[in-house]
């Protein structure tokens, strides 16, 4: 049997198979509104048979976004556009699920369509030092003991909405060098309090993020994690920090850790090839006794089978594979001999196609 079509209980919630839809910003929204092109977008991607559809990093307050054009949830002007969103994805008998952010110091950039780089910040960048993320960019300003119980109610109040959205999937961004991995970093913590410093200090943050959103977040649904598992640079975030943060966090009601890495270092050499984060979450699941999520350049049905199979993660997430062949798992399901019901309306297209027979001979009977 598949075990990439196994489905994947999780607290009181099961996913219908092990395939996840990776949060991937689409920069097209406006104050944080959804639209109808994340409707699409990602009422889509669960049409195309994923189990958990993720949304884009959703903004928690904003001038956490990453860009203008983010989403968002520090409003509740911004609930029912997604309510709209969640309600239209479990109909499809996927789960949707919501990744909750702030940037921090790398706030205020552009679309990479627009080119990507930093102008003067329209809104000043916070951080745990005030310390830019690179030449060019602005000098964040290194938030104080307040500022920081107030990222801590933000994450909190933006879960609440969530849920009122309709979500039952809730992952905190602590990756990709924003604000909650800029305190787990050396790289960009450079603080000499109880925030910055041992591990214990610099993961305080995030686990009091993790705490927050778990008081508010029903015992019965999820709560995920998404973690840049390596810095990928010398005296930076490593992946025997990443192991000893997750058991940390398991106590504290976190079920599943999303092992990314990178963001951090902007010219960090990274050795990108397939499935090439897949150890992170091997070990991390191994050793902290959590379970994970693989993500990174898993294009093929054989390849995340094979993940799963090897107890390497109980989960596989797909991003710009899935933006090329958003019905991947359905085509996957074939590949692997697994019935997988497509969308009704599409059912004519699910199977492989068949030479044309040529019509009944008698009366009515088409011209060759």
């Amino acid at each position: 049997m598949s075990r990439l079509f196994t489905p994947f209980p999780l607290r009181g919630v099961t996913l219908p198979n092990r395939i996840a839809v990776s949060p991937m910003c689409q920069y097209s929204a406006a104050e944080g509104l959804a639209n109808d092109w994340h409707l699409v977008h990602l009422g889509g991607l669960a049409q195309g048979g994923a189990g958990l559809v993720l949304t884009e990093a959703a903004a928690v307050a904003a001038e956490g976004r990453i860009s203008a054009e983010d989403l968002g949830l520090w409003e509740d002007a911004q609930i029912e556009p997604l309510a709209r969103i969640t309600a239209f994805i479990r109909a499809q008998g996927a789960v949707p699920g919501i990744q909750l952010a702030h940037a921090g110091r790398k706030s205020g950039s552009g679309a990479p369509w627009k080119g990507n780089n930093v102008p003067p910040a329209s809104w000043p960048g916070a951080a745990p030092s005030a310390v830019p993320f690179d030449e060019g960019w602005p000098t964040p300003l290194a938030l104080d003991e307040t500022g920081i119980a107030g990222i801590v109610e933000a994450f909190r109040a933006a879960a609440l909405r969530a849920l009122e959205a309709g979500f039952q999937v809730a992952e905190i961004h602590a990756a990709h060098g924003y604000l909650l991995h800029q305190f787990l970093s050396p790289l960009a913590n450079r603080r000499q309090d109880r925030y910055g410093g041992s591990l214990e200090n610099r993961s305080r943050l995030l686990r009091e993020v993790a705490g927050a959103v778990r008081a508010v977040w029903p015992a019965h649904l999820p709560l995920l994690v998404r973690l840049s598992c390596t810095d990928w640079v010398p005296g930076g975030w490593e992946i025997g920090e990443s192991v000893d943060l997750a058991r940390m966090l398991g106590p504290l009601g976190v079920d599943l850790v999303d092992c990314s890495s990178g963001g951090m270092a902007p010219r960090a050499a990274i050795p990108v090839g397939p499935g090439y984060q897949v150890d992170f979450a091997a070990r991390i699941r191994r050793e902290a006794g959590i379970a994970t999520g693989a993500v990174g350049l898993i294009t093929g049905p054989a390849q995340a089978e094979e993940i799963l199979a090897r107890g390497e993660a109980d989960l596989v997430l797909l991003g710009r594979e899935l933006l090329r062949d958003p019905r991947w798992p359905l085509r996957a399901a074939h590949k692997l001999g697994v019935a997988a019901p497509w969308p009704a309306p599409y059912a004519r297209g699910s199977r492989e196609p068949v030479p044309l027979r040529d019509p009944l001979p008698g009366p009515g009977a088409w011209p060759r």
